[in-house]
């Protein structure tokens, strides 16, 4: 027998929060209809008016939700089973080392038994080729690779085959959309499926935000995510940013999410960028030496005639065990 309170089913669902709020609601048993009433499990002797009675109720199955607990691998490998992988929409993708890889489907099936929300798994070996396509493949579960993400109010289309994309950049993206001032120009220089424009015109008034990417592929699905959601003063652009930003008009504002390369790219940058204007460029750097890099920028900048300063360097994600991604707001003066 269960300690229940008895409620009207009308008021189930605001005293079933309450409940769980004042962490009174007992998990362990399954709330039961009960005529207009339904009954809740309780772990005290009553709540709030409600009457309290005791009642046989079934069992909740508890389900497991680590799924390295579950995971049929060798006892020797347990230890590296990644605790983390990017969650993107109802798929998950996941990078792991090379001893895991013969058990990856076993992998992938029990991050599929432990997520109700999965629909299928992928398996990462890394980011190729000009366009900075992932290389996966599917390893449990059916279905595309194509999902809808949604991210501070912006559903996204996202085919991680198809276009780079980072749900990890959530939060930078909503920083950047934050600073943004009302009837800015924004160039986007690698853009992707454009999360980084879509966040910003949904939570500021820029005049305008060019999206550059020459992935055929994500500028299509850049498209359909203006579309989808509405937007009006995002440009989708497929060519090579370099070549493109020359025909824009002059940016208050330039996003590089390039880590690799972007500070090869600039100089380009700054050739269109208003004086006072900000660049939020991706950088990889050696964390030990990152103000040295800085540094060391800020005098190649000078040499070639472009005055700037960084005004925030901010650690972003771990790339290696000495390195890291950092984005940089660099001011040109």
């Amino acid at each position: 027998m269960v300690k229940c309170v008895r409620v009207p089913k009308e008021k189930g669902e605001e005293v079933r929060d309450r409940l769980i709020s004042s962490g009174l609601l007992d998990r362990g048993a399954r709330i039961k209809a009960d005529g207009e009433f339904i009954l809740i499990p309780v772990l005290s002797d009553g709540f709030e008016s409600y009457d309290t009675v005791d009642a046989n109720l079934e069992p909740t199955e508890m389900k497991e939700r680590d799924y390295r607990n579950i995971a049929a691998v060798p006892d020797e490998l347990k230890d590296i089973l990644p605790n983390s992988f990017d969650l993107i929409g109802d798929i998950a993708v996941v990078k792991m080392p090379d001893e895991l890889i013969p058990y990856a489907n076993t992998v992938g099936d029990a991050m599929l038994a432990t997520s109700s929300s999965l629909r299928a798994v992928f398996m990462d070996a890394g980011v190729k080729g000009d366009f900075r396509i992932r290389d996966v493949r599917m390893i449990a579960g059916t279905g595309p690779s194509e999902t809808t993400y949604k991210e501070f109010g912006v559903t996204m289309i996202v085919d991680p085959v198809k276009a780079y994309f980072n749900p990890r950049l959530s939060t930078e993206r909503m920083r950047i959309a934050s600073i943004v001032k009302d009837n800015e120009t924004i160039i986007d220089m690698f853009a992707g499926i454009a999360p980084f424009p879509l966040v910003i015109a949904k939570h500021s008034k820029p005049s305008v935000i060019y999206s550059i990417d020459v992935n055929a592929d994500a500028v299509d699905l850049a498209e359909r995510n203006i579309r989808m959601n509405k937007i009006d003063n995002v440009k989708a652009i497929c060519g090579d940013s370099r070549e493109v930003i020359k025909t824009l008009p002059p940016a208050d504002r330039i996003i590089m999410n390039l880590p690799q390369m972007a500070d090869s790219f600039l100089p380009d940058a700054l050739s269109r960028l208003k004086n006072g204007g900000t660049v939020h460029m991706h950088k990889i750097m050696e964390r030990s030496s990152s103000d040295a890099e800085i540094l060391t920028l800020v005098e190649k900048m000078r040499d070639i005639g472009y005055r700037i300063r960084v005004d925030r360097a901010a650690e972003l994600k771990t790339y290696s065990p000495t390195m890291s991604v950092y984005v940089l707001d660099i001011v040109k003066e």
